[in-house]
């Protein structure tokens, strides 16, 4: 069968620096595009504002220097106030309308200019973009500033007033032209500053996630086998991450230690069972005694099975455990118990603070309160108390915890703590047991990195068993 290539996955997300460049450079061409209209805006209504001031400027100062004759004709001034209002198409055009007429001033010569009508005395108008056909014949546009006035002129016997408007007018070129040319420059500097932008933020970005790659190398280091752990030199956002990661390669290297320690353990112990199988079925025994040391053996050798799986079987400790409540399962031991020890009539008391909790698997839970109580119920003459308390506290971590079992028994002898916590050794080689209930605990407690404490209880006079678990990931 021919051989499908792969497909591209289009969904598949971009790198995080890929994203971020592309978030930032849609932002920052965005703000520079808006940044641009605006500038672009406000240079065009300042240019129309100050040509507004140019025009109102120029027709109060035509205005100023013309005078009416007596039939009512205008007067331009003797002395220009623009050359451009004195040249044919040149730009410049200045218009007086009057009640039975209007003037025109010798630039409008050739251009046909837009009617203008009568304003009211004071009123004021500035319009944009008017329709003006220029000497050449082509359309063009205009701004256009008109003022309404009035004239007033006496004698010694008489006076009269007339209203007029007077109009000037100015084409759009030279606007356009500067508006053009700022134009060209704006975009050429925000563009220019767009490019540096871009090349200083892809730095930056590739600067700010460099900790994200040494984080990745770091973690194919580890894949290699070329580094053990993650180092420490991190920063304080990538810390959790990084601790996170080196508490799991910790956590998977004592589960591989673990399975290996009880492989071997295993082997130890049927070492000694099958030594002695071979030996007994070389020697000329009996068939009925034969039979009963194989049965021995067997069992012997099921037994040790039994346990190195069930040992085995324990995770030990879990990084991201749920909480656990500790009184229920603490009570369902305590009641199992008082069944079995009910002609010693022992009495459990709890002192369980309401935030305290496990985190961690039920089984294990179970395994630390299950020997602990039990083993205070077995020594205890009348009364076994089980202390649980929040432990110390960190920040960003959950919190440790204290857990403690005392009785009134005989206590454990100093000389004799650090043997009741190993493998196979009893306290008192006169009570049943099998001398690893303590051990289990101590190998439990360890695996969540606590620690194991036995002393004189000061409360009840026995033993003081202390359990320390100290703040997790």
């Amino acid at each position: 069968m021919p051989r499908r290539s792969p497909q591209v996955s289009w969904g598949q997300p971009r790198s995080l620096q890929a994203r971020q460049l592309l978030a930032a450079s849609l932002g920052l061409v965005a703000f520079l595009a808006l940044a641009g209209y605006a500038l672009d805006r406000a240079f065009l209504e300042t240019a129309e504002s100050n040509m507004r001031q140019r025009l109102r400027s120029l027709a109060l100062a035509y205005v100023a220097g013309g005078e009416f004759a007596r039939n009512g004709e205008f007067i331009p001034p003797y002395e220009t106030v623009d050359p451009r209002l004195e040249r044919p198409g040149s730009g410049l055009y200045a218009e007086v309308v009057l009640p039975n007429g209007h003037w025109d001033s010798t630039s409008a010569q050739g251009p046909i200019l837009p009617a203008g009508k009568m304003l009211e005395p004071n009123e004021e108008t500035f319009e944009r973009a008017l329709p003006i056909t220029e000497i050449s014949g082509e359309a063009g546009e205009a701004y256009r500033y008109g003022r309404g006035l009035i004239w007033s002129a006496g004698s010694d016997d008489a006076r009269s007033e007339f209203p007029y408007t007077i109009y000037v007018l100015e084409d759009t070129t030279a606007l356009s032209r500067q508006v053009s040319v700022f134009r060209q420059a704006l975009w050429r500097y925000l563009g220019g500053a767009g490019l540096i932008l871009l090349l200083l933020q892809a730095v930056i970005l590739r600067w700010s996630l460099r900790p994200l790659k040494r984080v990745v190398d770091e973690l194919k280091r580890v894949q290699r086998g070329l580094a053990s752990r993650m180092s420490g030199r991190h920063p304080r956002e990538l810390e959790p991450l990084t601790e996170s990661i080196n508490a799991f390669i910790e956590s998977e290297r004592e589960n591989l230690d673990r399975q290996r320690n009880t492989l071997a353990d295993l082997a130890h112990s049927l070492k000694t069972p099958l030594a002695v199988l071979r030996a007994r079925s070389g020697e000329d025994v009996p068939v009925q005694e034969l039979r009963e040391e194989i049965d021995l053996q067997v069992r012997r050798m099921s037994d040790l099975v039994s346990y190195q799986l069930a040992r085995a079987a324990r995770s030990g400790h879990v990084l991201f455990a749920a909480p656990l409540e500790i009184e229920p399962y603490a009570d369902q031991i305590v009641r199992s118990l008082e069944k079995i020890y009910a002609s010693k009539g022992v009495i459990c008391e709890f002192d369980i603070d309401a935030g305290a909790r496990f985190y961690g698997e039920p089984g294990d839970l179970q395994e630390v309160l299950g020997n602990l109580i039990e083993n205070a119920f077995k020594w205890a003459r009348s009364r076994v108390l089980l202390t649980v308390k929040e432990g110390e506290l960190a920040p960003n971590r959950r919190p440790g915890l204290l857990m403690a079992v005392d009785d009134d028994g005989p206590g454990v002898p100093e000389d004799k703590i650090d043997l009741v916590l190993q493998r196979g050794v009893r306290g008192d080689e006169r009570v049943q047991g099998h001398g690893i209930g303590l051990a289990t605990v101590q190998d439990v407690v360890r695996s969540y990195r606590g620690t194991l404490d036995v002393s004189r209880s000061s409360e009840l006079g026995g033993a003081h068993f202390e359990v320390v678990i100290p703040p997790g990931l």
